[in-house]
């Protein structure tokens, strides 16, 4: 307890400690390295605040005006940061984040939206709570093997359209998130970009395998939970009159739009080309360098990034091609929730730049050497930060300890366990907050979008902290200590 104690001690220093010493982004080494203050945080704080508070508040005032509250944020960051850096290193932060980061980021969820958006189900099958079980356990399932991104946006309108009838159904939506957008992508490198990450720094790809026991934990406990919640729910809409508008439960299920499925495929190996491709000689220069359009400064566009852009593109449009519009219609396909993505998206990804900046300038000096320290570090901040980078840090972290034993991989020889625990946290803790994973914010506005009254920003949060930490808790007690 003593131990747990001094590390989120230590934790909390890092993130009080000002000026700091950190690495320039797209930096790796100590050169070029940049004293960036605290207060330069200060954007990014002010965003998150404005996502969590200014829907409660003002609603309709802040769906006219995200898209200015993005810029304001964004250029209290980037004007003060040009004035202490210089114009050349601030436009060279920014654009590196939004070409090798946030451009691949957003291409990937509009790719999958319109993918998905193309394919329905229908049938006899109501919202019940064990129909409702074994939806989100074959949504968890499919997250690792077309990512948490490709199974939220395939079955979040099912999900949504079977449950209709409900009225008390937040709660689904929620639990959706924590599985299917979060913890089951923890199985392959598809599943996660951080694993992907990973895979790309010499971890086999068929590693995260390794992971089944904790996933199926996770599962067990948070799928019983669910189901007494969704099963109290259940009868008190029965109880109010509601009833499913079918005619034989659970007999007749269709899947329309099913060719779209190829498409979905062909999306998956874009990403898995993304992380084997750089690897290959044929994409990189005599220095070892992967290959690409050169933009600004260090900021280069590389092939194999264009590439994926290119089969993810191609498959959307291909999508829209081939399927009628009639589909998207019964789905209630709309554009607002990914435009709302796009937009506080981009303003996330530039305004966490200081705050990732002090991650990898401190991480390897927070003291973490157990198991269960990676666990907890690298899953609280990637609650809020992007899971990707952190991940990095804190494996770079792992590889430069000196362990001697363990899987050897381009940064150093990690354990088992430290590398379980870094991937679990990344991954699972993604869960936390809405804007702590690509699809939880998506799966969020598609709710909202068709009549499900999803909670605030700190609702959420209370429904992760009530429900996931003590689960994370029991990760930690069976698996990391």
């Amino acid at each position: 307890m003593k131990k747990l104690t001094a590390f989120f001690g230590s934790l909390g220093l890092m993130l009080i400690s000002s000026p700091l010493t950190v690495l320039a982004a797209g930096t790796e080494s100590a050169e070029g390295a940049m004293s960036v203050p605290l207060w330069m945080c200060v954007p990014f704080a002010g965003l998150l605040l404005c996502i969590a508070v200014l829907p409660l508040v003002k609603a309709e005032w802040w769906e006219s005006h995200q898209p200015h509250a993005v810029l304001f944020w964004s250029l209290l960051f980037a004007v003060p940061f040009a004035l202490k850096f210089g114009a050349g290193t601030a436009s060279e932060t920014i654009l590196e984040c939004l070409v090798n980061d946030y451009l691949t980021f957003i291409v990937l969820l509009f790719g999958l939206f319109c993918v998905s958006g193309n394919i329905t189900m229908s049938g006899d099958l109501a919202g019940s709570p064990r129909v409702n079980v074994g939806l989100l356990a074959l949504g968890t399932l499919l997250s690792s093997w077309i990512g948490t991104t490709g199974a939220s946006m395939l079955m979040v309108r099912p999900v949504i359209k079977m449950n209709s009838w409900r009225k008390r159904k937040r709660h689904i939506i929620i639990f959706f998130i924590f599985l299917v957008s979060n913890i089951g992508g923890c199985l392959t490198p598809i599943g996660d970009p951080p694993l992907l990450m990973g895979f790309m720094r010499g971890v086999p790809f068929f590693w995260s395998l390794h992971l089944i026991p904790i996933l199926l934990v996770n599962m067990a406990v948070l799928l019983t939970i669910f189901y007494f919640i969704d099963l109290r729910a259940y009868r008190k809409d029965i109880a109010a009159g509601l009833k499913p508008d079918i005619s034989k439960p659970g007999t007749e299920v269709k899947l329309r739009g099913a060719h779209n499925l190829i498409f979905l495929a062909a999306i998956v190996g874009a990403v898995i080309l993304s992380g084997t491709l750089p690897s290959l000689p044929a994409f990189q220069d005599a220095a070892g360098n992967v290959k690409g359009i050169h933009i600004f400064g260090e900021v280069v566009l590389s092939y194999p990034s264009i590439i994926e852009i290119v089969i993810i593109l191609a498959a959307a449009f291909l999508s829209f091609k081939t399927t009628e519009s009639e589909l998207r219609r019964e789905n209630h396909f709309t554009w607002g929730a990914i435009q709302e993505v796009a937009v506080l998206f981009i303003g996330i990804f530039i305004t966490m730049q200081p705050a990732l900046m002090l991650l990898k300038a401190n991480g390897a000096n927070l003291g973490i050497t157990e198991p269960f320290e990676m666990f907890w570090a690298t899953g609280l901040l990637s609650s809020f930060l992007d899971n990707t980078p952190t991940y990095l840090v804190f494996l770079t972290t792992a590889g430069a300890v000196g362990f001697t034993e363990g899987l050897t991989t381009s940064l150093g020889v990690i354990p088992i366990q430290m590398l379980t625990a870094i991937s679990c946290g990344a991954v699972f803790m993604g869960a936390n907050t809405y804007i702590g994973n690509a699809p939880n914010f998506m799966v969020k506005s598609i709710a909202d979008e068709n009549g499900v009254r999803m909670p605030s920003f700190f609702g959420y949060l209370l429904w992760s902290l009530v429900i996931l930490v003590p689960v994370f808790a029991l990760d930690m007690l069976l698996f990391f200590l």
